[in-house]
Protein backbone atom coordinates (compact mmCIF):
# COMPACT_ATOMS: atom_id res chain seq x y z
CA UNK A 1 0.00 0.00 0.00
CA UNK A 2 1.15 3.66 -0.58
CA UNK A 3 1.97 5.73 1.86
CA UNK A 4 -0.71 8.53 2.66
CA UNK A 5 1.26 11.34 1.96
CA UNK A 6 1.85 9.79 -1.71
CA UNK A 7 -2.20 9.93 -2.11
CA UNK A 8 -2.89 12.79 -1.63
CA UNK A 9 -0.31 14.29 -3.94
CA UNK A 10 -1.56 12.17 -6.42
CA UNK A 11 -4.94 13.31 -6.06
CA UNK A 12 -3.58 17.31 -6.37
CA UNK A 13 -2.12 16.20 -9.89
CA UNK A 14 -5.12 15.17 -11.08
CA UNK A 15 -7.00 18.50 -10.05
CA UNK A 16 -4.24 20.43 -11.88
CA UNK A 17 -4.53 18.74 -14.88
CA UNK A 18 -8.58 19.12 -14.94
CA UNK A 19 -9.60 21.43 -17.47
CA UNK A 20 -10.68 24.79 -16.10
CA UNK A 21 -14.46 26.27 -15.68
CA UNK A 22 -14.78 28.14 -18.93
CA UNK A 23 -15.81 31.38 -16.88
CA UNK A 24 -16.48 33.67 -19.87
CA UNK A 25 -18.95 31.06 -21.62
CA UNK A 26 -20.56 31.41 -17.98
CA UNK A 27 -21.05 35.34 -17.41
CA UNK A 28 -21.32 35.98 -20.92
CA UNK A 29 -24.59 33.20 -21.07
CA UNK A 30 -25.96 35.13 -17.82
CA UNK A 31 -25.33 38.81 -19.92
CA UNK A 32 -27.49 37.12 -22.22
CA UNK A 33 -30.66 36.47 -19.75
CA UNK A 34 -30.55 39.35 -18.07
CA UNK A 35 -30.31 41.27 -21.49
CA UNK A 36 -33.32 39.15 -22.95
CA UNK A 37 -35.24 40.35 -18.97
CA UNK A 38 -34.74 43.52 -19.32
CA UNK A 39 -36.00 43.43 -23.33
CA UNK A 40 -38.96 42.30 -21.75
CA UNK A 41 -39.60 44.61 -19.38
CA UNK A 42 -38.90 47.57 -21.91
CA UNK A 43 -41.59 46.35 -23.73
CA UNK A 44 -44.02 45.48 -21.49
CA UNK A 45 -43.78 48.95 -20.12
CA UNK A 46 -43.61 50.39 -23.68
CA UNK A 47 -46.82 49.06 -24.47
CA UNK A 48 -48.56 50.43 -20.96
CA UNK A 49 -46.79 53.55 -22.06
CA UNK A 50 -48.98 53.47 -25.35
CA UNK A 51 -52.32 52.23 -23.65
CA UNK A 52 -51.79 55.56 -21.39
CA UNK A 53 -51.36 57.71 -24.97
CA UNK A 54 -54.72 55.83 -26.23
CA UNK A 55 -56.31 57.01 -22.99
CA UNK A 56 -55.48 60.44 -22.93
CA UNK A 57 -56.35 61.15 -26.75
CA UNK A 58 -59.73 59.48 -26.59
CA UNK A 59 -59.90 62.26 -22.93
CA UNK A 60 -59.09 65.28 -25.17
CA UNK A 61 -61.20 64.12 -28.35
CA UNK A 62 -63.97 63.59 -25.86
CA UNK A 63 -63.28 67.25 -24.39
CA UNK A 64 -63.12 69.19 -27.89
CA UNK A 65 -66.38 67.25 -28.43
CA UNK A 66 -68.03 68.74 -25.72
CA UNK A 67 -66.72 72.35 -25.89
CA UNK A 68 -67.96 72.12 -29.62
CA UNK A 69 -71.01 71.01 -28.44
CA UNK A 70 -70.93 74.10 -26.13
CA UNK A 71 -72.84 77.35 -27.15
CA UNK A 72 -70.33 80.24 -28.64
CA UNK A 73 -69.29 82.68 -25.93
CA UNK A 74 -69.38 85.18 -28.67
CA UNK A 75 -72.90 84.74 -29.43
CA UNK A 76 -74.83 86.65 -26.64
CA UNK A 77 -78.45 84.64 -27.39
CA UNK A 78 -76.80 81.36 -27.44
CA UNK A 79 -75.85 82.19 -24.14
CA UNK A 80 -78.70 83.59 -22.36
CA UNK A 81 -81.91 83.16 -24.79
CA UNK A 82 -82.95 82.16 -27.85
CA UNK A 83 -84.51 85.03 -29.97
CA UNK A 84 -87.93 83.82 -31.01
CA UNK A 85 -88.85 86.02 -34.37
CA UNK A 86 -92.69 85.43 -34.28
CA UNK A 87 -92.87 86.57 -30.80
CA UNK A 88 -90.20 89.43 -31.01
CA UNK A 89 -88.98 88.31 -27.41
CA UNK A 90 -86.04 87.34 -25.32
CA UNK A 91 -86.54 83.89 -23.63
CA UNK A 92 -84.86 82.94 -21.29
CA UNK A 93 -83.47 79.33 -21.85
CA UNK A 94 -79.76 79.04 -20.35
CA UNK A 95 -78.25 79.74 -17.42
CA UNK A 96 -75.56 82.71 -17.89
CA UNK A 97 -71.97 81.55 -17.90
CA UNK A 98 -69.73 84.00 -15.66
CA UNK A 99 -66.59 84.27 -15.39
CA UNK A 100 -66.16 85.18 -11.41
CA UNK A 101 -68.57 87.86 -11.95
CA UNK A 102 -67.41 88.87 -14.89
CA UNK A 103 -69.39 89.74 -18.16
CA UNK A 104 -67.52 89.87 -21.48
CA UNK A 105 -69.26 89.69 -24.58
CA UNK A 106 -67.64 92.53 -25.82
CA UNK A 107 -64.58 92.82 -27.56
CA UNK A 108 -63.81 95.49 -25.05
CA UNK A 109 -64.25 93.50 -22.08
CA UNK A 110 -62.64 90.59 -23.73
CA UNK A 111 -59.58 92.92 -24.01
CA UNK A 112 -60.02 93.97 -20.00
CA UNK A 113 -59.74 90.07 -18.76
CA UNK A 114 -56.40 89.77 -21.34
CA UNK A 115 -55.08 92.58 -19.30
CA UNK A 116 -56.07 90.83 -15.79
CA UNK A 117 -54.50 87.73 -16.53
CA UNK A 118 -51.65 88.99 -17.79
CA UNK A 119 -50.76 91.48 -14.64
CA UNK A 120 -52.08 89.67 -11.52
CA UNK A 121 -49.51 86.80 -11.16
CA UNK A 122 -47.01 89.70 -10.69
CA UNK A 123 -46.44 91.94 -7.63
CA UNK A 124 -47.09 95.31 -9.84
CA UNK A 125 -48.56 98.23 -9.48
CA UNK A 126 -52.22 98.68 -11.30
CA UNK A 127 -54.10 101.84 -12.10
CA UNK A 128 -58.06 100.89 -12.62
CA UNK A 129 -59.12 103.82 -14.80
CA UNK A 130 -62.83 104.64 -15.98
CA UNK A 131 -66.56 106.08 -15.21
CA UNK A 132 -68.08 105.77 -12.16
CA UNK A 133 -70.15 102.67 -11.76
CA UNK A 134 -67.80 100.38 -14.51
CA UNK A 135 -67.02 97.92 -12.34
CA UNK A 136 -63.37 99.19 -10.84
CA UNK A 137 -63.41 97.25 -7.58
CA UNK A 138 -64.90 94.09 -9.01
CA UNK A 139 -61.45 93.90 -11.44
CA UNK A 140 -59.56 94.85 -8.43
CA UNK A 141 -61.01 91.71 -6.69
CA UNK A 142 -60.47 89.58 -9.52
CA UNK A 143 -56.76 90.70 -9.68
CA UNK A 144 -56.79 89.39 -6.15
CA UNK A 145 -58.26 86.08 -6.75
CA UNK A 146 -55.91 85.19 -9.21
CA UNK A 147 -52.72 86.64 -7.66
CA UNK A 148 -50.25 84.61 -5.28
CA UNK A 149 -51.72 86.80 -2.68
CA UNK A 150 -55.16 85.55 -2.62
CA UNK A 151 -54.91 83.31 0.08
CA UNK A 152 -55.13 86.64 2.16
CA UNK A 153 -57.80 89.09 2.40
CA UNK A 154 -57.56 92.41 0.50
CA UNK A 155 -58.04 95.77 1.85
CA UNK A 156 -60.46 97.83 0.21
CA UNK A 157 -59.97 101.82 0.96
CA UNK A 158 -62.37 104.60 -0.07
CA UNK A 159 -60.08 107.57 -0.21
CA UNK A 160 -63.25 110.28 -1.38
CA UNK A 161 -64.85 109.05 1.95
CA UNK A 162 -62.65 109.61 4.65
CA UNK A 163 -62.46 112.94 6.18
CA UNK A 164 -58.84 114.37 4.79
CA UNK A 165 -57.93 115.16 8.81
CA UNK A 166 -57.94 111.27 8.92
CA UNK A 167 -56.59 110.29 6.04
CA UNK A 168 -53.50 109.67 7.10
CA UNK A 169 -54.03 107.78 10.24
CA UNK A 170 -56.48 105.36 8.04
CA UNK A 171 -53.91 104.90 5.89
CA UNK A 172 -50.73 104.52 7.83
CA UNK A 173 -51.64 104.10 11.36
CA UNK A 174 -51.09 106.50 14.59
CA UNK A 175 -49.54 105.99 18.35
CA UNK A 176 -51.59 106.83 21.30
CA UNK A 177 -51.41 110.50 21.42
CA UNK A 178 -50.74 111.62 17.91
CA UNK A 179 -53.41 114.21 18.53
CA UNK A 180 -56.51 115.39 20.42
CA UNK A 181 -58.67 112.84 20.98
CA UNK A 182 -56.59 109.69 19.77
CA UNK A 183 -56.48 107.59 22.97
CA UNK A 184 -55.80 104.28 21.66
CA UNK A 185 -53.33 103.16 19.45
CA UNK A 186 -54.61 102.78 15.70
CA UNK A 187 -53.22 99.74 13.26
CA UNK A 188 -53.37 101.64 9.48
CA UNK A 189 -54.69 99.90 6.52
CA UNK A 190 -51.25 99.49 5.13
CA UNK A 191 -50.25 97.46 8.15
CA UNK A 192 -53.11 95.04 7.74
CA UNK A 193 -52.36 94.43 4.09
CA UNK A 194 -49.10 93.26 5.06
CA UNK A 195 -48.93 90.26 2.61
CA UNK A 196 -51.82 90.69 0.49
CA UNK A 197 -53.15 93.60 -1.57
CA UNK A 198 -54.93 97.37 -0.71
CA UNK A 199 -57.20 98.55 -3.54
CA UNK A 200 -57.59 102.40 -2.89
CA UNK A 201 -60.65 103.65 -4.74
CA UNK A 202 -60.82 107.03 -5.56
CA UNK A 203 -56.69 107.99 -5.29
CA UNK A 204 -57.03 111.11 -7.07
CA UNK A 205 -59.05 112.71 -4.03
CA UNK A 206 -55.71 112.60 -1.76
CA UNK A 207 -53.85 115.45 -0.37
CA UNK A 208 -50.48 116.58 -1.45
CA UNK A 209 -49.05 115.62 1.65
CA UNK A 210 -50.67 112.00 1.64
CA UNK A 211 -49.74 111.54 -2.31
CA UNK A 212 -45.58 111.62 -0.57
CA UNK A 213 -46.20 109.27 2.16
CA UNK A 214 -47.73 106.87 -0.49
CA UNK A 215 -45.04 107.09 -2.49
CA UNK A 216 -42.73 106.00 -0.52
CA UNK A 217 -44.30 102.89 0.37
CA UNK A 218 -44.34 102.26 -3.31
CA UNK A 219 -41.17 103.15 -3.76
CA UNK A 220 -39.70 101.55 -0.43
CA UNK A 221 -42.02 99.42 1.33
CA UNK A 222 -41.63 102.29 4.12
CA UNK A 223 -43.77 103.97 6.31
CA UNK A 224 -44.15 105.78 9.76
CA UNK A 225 -47.19 106.12 12.01
CA UNK A 226 -48.54 109.28 12.40
CA UNK A 227 -46.81 110.25 15.83
CA UNK A 228 -43.94 107.80 15.89
CA UNK A 229 -40.51 108.10 14.75
CA UNK A 230 -40.22 104.13 13.61
CA UNK A 231 -40.72 103.04 10.22
CA UNK A 232 -42.11 99.68 9.64
CA UNK A 233 -41.87 97.75 6.40
CA UNK A 234 -44.72 96.30 4.86
CA UNK A 235 -45.04 93.49 1.91
CA UNK A 236 -48.36 95.39 -0.42
CA UNK A 237 -49.50 95.54 -3.54
CA UNK A 238 -50.98 98.65 -4.61
CA UNK A 239 -53.70 98.38 -6.89
CA UNK A 240 -55.33 102.32 -7.68
CA UNK A 241 -58.26 103.37 -9.08
CA UNK A 242 -60.07 106.80 -10.32
CA UNK A 243 -62.62 108.22 -12.32
CA UNK A 244 -60.39 111.32 -12.98
CA UNK A 245 -57.97 112.45 -15.45
CA UNK A 246 -54.96 111.73 -13.59
CA UNK A 247 -53.01 112.59 -16.38
CA UNK A 248 -54.59 116.12 -16.43
CA UNK A 249 -54.33 116.63 -12.75
CA UNK A 250 -50.65 116.00 -12.95
CA UNK A 251 -50.04 118.90 -15.54
CA UNK A 252 -52.19 120.93 -13.34
CA UNK A 253 -50.13 120.10 -10.24
CA UNK A 254 -53.39 118.11 -7.98
CA UNK A 255 -51.30 115.20 -8.39
CA UNK A 256 -47.72 113.95 -8.03
CA UNK A 257 -46.18 113.57 -11.11
CA UNK A 258 -43.39 110.75 -9.25
CA UNK A 259 -46.64 109.33 -7.98
CA UNK A 260 -48.29 109.18 -11.27
CA UNK A 261 -46.11 106.82 -13.07
CA UNK A 262 -45.12 104.44 -9.75
CA UNK A 263 -49.13 103.84 -9.79
CA UNK A 264 -49.86 104.12 -13.72
CA UNK A 265 -46.94 100.83 -14.27
CA UNK A 266 -49.95 98.49 -15.69
CA UNK A 267 -53.24 101.04 -16.51
CA UNK A 268 -56.67 99.64 -17.53
CA UNK A 269 -59.21 101.53 -18.74
CA UNK A 270 -62.73 100.02 -18.19
CA UNK A 271 -65.09 100.57 -20.65
CA UNK A 272 -68.15 102.44 -20.07
CA UNK A 273 -71.54 100.84 -20.33
CA UNK A 274 -72.60 103.02 -23.77
CA UNK A 275 -69.36 101.22 -25.52
CA UNK A 276 -70.01 97.57 -24.60
CA UNK A 277 -73.77 97.42 -25.62
CA UNK A 278 -73.57 93.60 -26.22
CA UNK A 279 -72.85 92.70 -23.10
CA UNK A 280 -76.50 94.65 -22.05
CA UNK A 281 -78.68 91.20 -22.23
CA UNK A 282 -76.27 89.18 -20.35
CA UNK A 283 -76.39 91.83 -17.36
CA UNK A 284 -79.65 92.71 -17.88
CA UNK A 285 -80.40 88.64 -17.63
CA UNK A 286 -77.71 88.16 -14.59
CA UNK A 287 -79.43 90.72 -12.21
CA UNK A 288 -82.94 89.54 -13.11
CA UNK A 289 -81.79 86.15 -11.92
CA UNK A 290 -80.44 87.62 -8.71
CA UNK A 291 -83.11 89.41 -8.20
CA UNK A 292 -85.85 87.19 -8.95
CA UNK A 293 -83.83 84.52 -6.43
CA UNK A 294 -83.93 87.13 -3.75
CA UNK A 295 -87.59 88.14 -4.14
CA UNK A 296 -89.14 84.77 -5.18
CA UNK A 297 -90.17 86.06 -8.45
CA UNK A 298 -90.15 84.11 -11.71
CA UNK A 299 -89.64 86.67 -15.04
CA UNK A 300 -88.93 84.65 -18.16
CA UNK A 301 -89.65 86.84 -21.05
CA UNK A 302 -87.96 90.53 -22.37
CA UNK A 303 -90.00 92.45 -25.09
CA UNK A 304 -88.22 92.83 -27.98
CA UNK A 305 -88.38 96.74 -27.82
CA UNK A 306 -87.75 97.02 -24.28
CA UNK A 307 -84.27 95.16 -24.83
CA UNK A 308 -83.35 96.90 -27.91
CA UNK A 309 -84.22 100.84 -25.21
CA UNK A 310 -82.02 99.48 -22.78
CA UNK A 311 -79.13 99.18 -25.49
CA UNK A 312 -79.63 102.45 -26.92
CA UNK A 313 -79.98 104.01 -23.38
CA UNK A 314 -76.77 105.79 -22.61
CA UNK A 315 -76.20 104.74 -18.81
CA UNK A 316 -74.53 107.39 -17.33
CA UNK A 317 -74.19 105.84 -14.17
CA UNK A 318 -73.15 102.33 -16.04
CA UNK A 319 -73.52 98.81 -14.78
CA UNK A 320 -74.32 100.20 -11.49
CA UNK A 321 -77.04 102.27 -13.08
CA UNK A 322 -78.19 99.27 -14.83
CA UNK A 323 -78.57 97.08 -11.46
CA UNK A 324 -80.60 99.70 -10.33
CA UNK A 325 -83.24 99.92 -13.11
CA UNK A 326 -83.53 96.06 -13.22
CA UNK A 327 -83.94 96.40 -9.29
CA UNK A 328 -86.34 98.73 -10.09
CA UNK A 329 -88.11 96.64 -12.55
CA UNK A 330 -88.25 92.97 -11.06
CA UNK A 331 -90.17 94.63 -8.21
CA UNK A 332 -92.90 96.34 -10.74
CA UNK A 333 -93.33 93.38 -13.32
CA UNK A 334 -96.53 91.50 -13.17
CA UNK A 335 -96.07 88.07 -14.34
CA UNK A 336 -92.97 86.64 -16.30
CA UNK A 337 -92.87 89.50 -18.73
CA UNK A 338 -89.88 92.06 -17.67
CA UNK A 339 -91.91 95.76 -17.34
CA UNK A 340 -88.77 98.30 -17.15
CA UNK A 341 -89.74 102.34 -15.92
CA UNK A 342 -89.23 105.47 -18.05
CA UNK A 343 -85.48 105.76 -19.26
CA UNK A 344 -85.70 108.49 -21.53
CA UNK A 345 -86.41 109.35 -25.16
CA UNK A 346 -84.66 105.38 -25.60
CA UNK A 347 -87.77 104.65 -23.89
CA UNK A 348 -90.73 106.79 -24.90
CA UNK A 349 -91.66 110.30 -26.37
CA UNK A 350 -93.22 111.64 -23.03
CA UNK A 351 -96.96 112.57 -23.50
CA UNK A 352 -97.59 116.11 -22.62
CA UNK A 353 -94.79 118.15 -21.70
CA UNK A 354 -93.88 118.92 -18.08
CA UNK A 355 -93.23 121.83 -16.27
CA UNK A 356 -89.98 123.11 -15.82
CA UNK A 357 -90.16 121.96 -12.09
CA UNK A 358 -91.66 118.43 -12.72
CA UNK A 359 -88.66 118.28 -15.46
CA UNK A 360 -86.06 119.48 -12.72
CA UNK A 361 -87.75 116.98 -10.04
CA UNK A 362 -87.17 114.11 -12.01
CA UNK A 363 -83.88 115.07 -13.30
CA UNK A 364 -82.52 115.01 -9.43
CA UNK A 365 -84.41 111.88 -8.73
CA UNK A 366 -82.41 110.28 -11.66
CA UNK A 367 -79.59 111.64 -10.73
CA UNK A 368 -80.01 110.22 -7.40
CA UNK A 369 -80.68 106.96 -8.36
CA UNK A 370 -77.26 106.76 -10.19
CA UNK A 371 -75.75 107.69 -7.14
CA UNK A 372 -77.40 105.43 -4.49
CA UNK A 373 -78.54 108.65 -2.69
CA UNK A 374 -75.37 110.53 -2.02
CA UNK A 375 -74.99 113.91 -2.50
CA UNK A 376 -71.75 115.15 -0.79
CA UNK A 377 -68.33 114.64 -2.01
CA UNK A 378 -66.68 113.88 -5.30
CA UNK A 379 -69.60 111.67 -7.39
CA UNK A 380 -71.93 112.81 -5.31
CA UNK A 381 -75.64 113.87 -7.30
CA UNK A 382 -74.24 117.52 -6.55
CA UNK A 383 -71.16 117.33 -7.92
CA UNK A 384 -72.72 115.79 -11.00
CA UNK A 385 -75.32 118.71 -11.11
CA UNK A 386 -73.14 121.07 -10.79
CA UNK A 387 -74.47 122.41 -7.51
CA UNK A 388 -73.32 123.12 -3.75
CA UNK A 389 -74.94 120.68 -1.47
CA UNK A 390 -76.54 123.05 0.25
CA UNK A 391 -78.37 124.24 -2.85
CA UNK A 392 -79.40 120.59 -3.83
CA UNK A 393 -80.91 119.66 -0.84
CA UNK A 394 -82.60 123.31 -0.80
CA UNK A 395 -84.08 122.40 -4.19
CA UNK A 396 -85.17 119.04 -3.08
CA UNK A 397 -87.34 120.52 -0.06
CA UNK A 398 -89.04 122.56 -2.56
CA UNK A 399 -89.53 120.47 -5.13
CA UNK A 400 -90.61 117.44 -2.17
CA UNK A 401 -87.68 114.97 -3.27
CA UNK A 402 -87.19 113.42 -0.46
CA UNK A 403 -83.47 112.33 1.22
CA UNK A 404 -81.96 109.11 1.83
CA UNK A 405 -82.99 108.60 5.30
CA UNK A 406 -86.88 110.33 4.29
CA UNK A 407 -87.00 107.16 2.00
CA UNK A 408 -86.44 104.72 3.56
CA UNK A 409 -88.72 105.80 6.31
CA UNK A 410 -91.74 105.72 3.66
Amino acid sequence: MRPSGQLLMASERRRMTEPLPDFDNVLEQRVRERTAELVKANETLRQELEQLKQVEKALLEEIAQRKKAEPSAHHVPAHIEDWNQNQGDYVQNKRLERQQGIIRESAAMREVMHLVQQVAPTNSSVLLLGETGTGKELIAELIQQLSSRKHREMVKVNCAALPPTLVESELFGREKGAYTGSLTRQVGRFELANGSTIFLDEVGELSSEVQAKLLRVLQEGYFERLGSPKSFKVDVRVIAATNRDLAEDMRKGRFREDLFYRLNVFPIHLPPLRERIEDIPVLVWAFIEEFCTRMGRKISKIPAKTMEALQQYSWPGNVRELKNIMEHSVIISRGEVLRIPPLGDALHTPVGIMTLGETEREHILRTLEVTHWRIKGPGGAASLLGLKPSTLYSRMEKLRVPTRRQRDQL
